[in-house]
């Protein structure tokens, strides 16, 4: 196949910040330390196509979560020029700041193949005052709801 290049998906679910805070930050260190080397491991071995695809339980700025996203050239869709964040940089709850704790992390090379992407909340409760976004019909009342976290997703021009 011409132009086929190595592709790995990398799925996650980090510990949640619930029970002791340092044994939640240790484990979730220990966890973003692991995927990171993972991640280095693969592309050292000519996978340019690498998504992390994880539930980190943590923000951005987090010193738990610095070994994969302040130590690796990996790359948060969200910043992608064409990711659309509906207006919410969260995923979590109410989709506040403080409440991006869900990503999709690319490759540099897998990155620049992103030609759109956004996040899904339609079956997240959104509140009622206000009502923050848009919902499923079957989603009206808080105990419908699919989900409490933000559905993520990117479209990729592979060819």
């Amino acid at each position: 196949m011409s132009g086929w290049r190595p592709t790995a998906d990398l799925v996650s679910h980090f510990k949640s910040k619930g029970g002791s805070q340092r044994i939640s930050n240790a484990r979730r260190l220990a966890q973003a330390t692991r995927v990171a080397e993972i991640y280095r491991d693969l592309t050292a071995n000519g996978a340019e196509h690498v998504a992390v695809i994880d539930d980190l339980n943590d923000t951005p700025d987090s010193a738990p979560l610095a070994p994969l996203l302040g130590a690796t050239d990996l790359r948060d869709a969200f910043l992608h020029p064409a990711f659309d964040d509906g207006g919410f940089p969260g995923t979590f709850g109410s989709c506040g700041k403080r409440n991006k704790i869900d990503y999709l992390l690319l490759s540099p090379a897998l990155f620049d193949k992103v030609t759109g992407g956004g996040v899904e909340r339609r079956t997240m409760w959104s509140g009622v005052r206000p009502k923050r976004w848009d919902v499923f019909p079957e989603h009206e009342d808080e105990r419908d709801v699919g989900s409490d976290h933000a559905a993520i997703w990117v479209d990729l021009d592979l060819a």
